[in-house]
């Protein structure tokens, strides 16, 4: 279905988060592997307070990301891109993908990457923050990859509207709910929300739906008209 995200991971995200594929992602770039990142990557991403930006986020993007494969023109750098995009995450601070790209950046140094794929690598998960413009193809479909949830079944997205709210427990409800309200107007005024087509046909009419109908909500009842506390 089209705009859909599926509710439970596919079996294909999971098995893209395995060791096994890390390591593949560093051999094909020719590159070694270090098992210990790949293990602490993973304890981030389950840690606590990540009610989204979560292990289950990366699957979901890795899965995505394998179905756009094909259209990457750095297709091993976009998908070492999805691991390191969230990989700090902290909810009181502006910086996350930037403290991300810079964790990356060390990685990859270390291991011996050339210096374009370090280059590419860092702007890629720089792309993923939202006051940021991607520029390259490659950084326009990572942008669109971690944007899919937008465009989920509203069943999901509302799950993603809850989870955001969790992540953000510490803000007054009232204020979340002015703040929510102003980034969901901004994304309904983008001429266009996603940067490319492939997924402009399949998620940019689910995701105004979904932006719609949410900010009628937050306008009508507030964050609680969906089961936010």
């Amino acid at each position: 279905m089209a705009g859909a995200v599926s509710t439970a991971v596919r079996s294909t995200g999971w098995s893209m988060a395995n060791l096994a594929r890390w390591n593949e992602i560093f051999a094909e770039l020719g590159l070694p592997a270090d098992p210990e990142v790949h293990a602490e990557l993973r304890c981030r991403y389950s840690g606590p307070g990540r009610a989204y930006h979560n292990l289950h986020h990366v699957c979901e993007c890795l899965d995505l990301f394998e179905r756009v494969r094909a259209h990457c023109v750095h297709p091993q750098e976009v998908e070492l891109a999805l691991w390191f995009h969230d990989a700090v995450c902290d909810a009181r601070r502006s910086d996350n993908e930037l403290r991300s790209a810079e964790w990356a950046v060390a990685v990859l140094r270390r291991v011996g990457a050339d210096p374009g794929t370090v280059e590419r690598v860092y702007g890629l998960i720089l792309a993923t923050a939202p006051q940021v413009d991607p520029v390259t193809e490659d950084e326009c479909l990572i942008a669109d990859i971690d944007l899919a949830i937008l465009g989920a079944r509203p069943r999901r997205y509302e799950a993603y509207e809850r989870e955001l709210r969790q992540e953000h427990h510490h803000v007054p409800q009232t204020l979340y709910t002015t703040m929510r309200k102003k980034i969901l107007r901004d994304y309904l005024q983008r001429p266009q929300l996603y940067h490319t087509e492939w997924f402009r046909s399949r998620y940019e009419t689910p995701a105004r739906g979904n932006l719609q109908r949410m900010l009628r909500r937050l306008t009508g009842g507030g964050v609680s008209a969906i089961g936010i506390e």
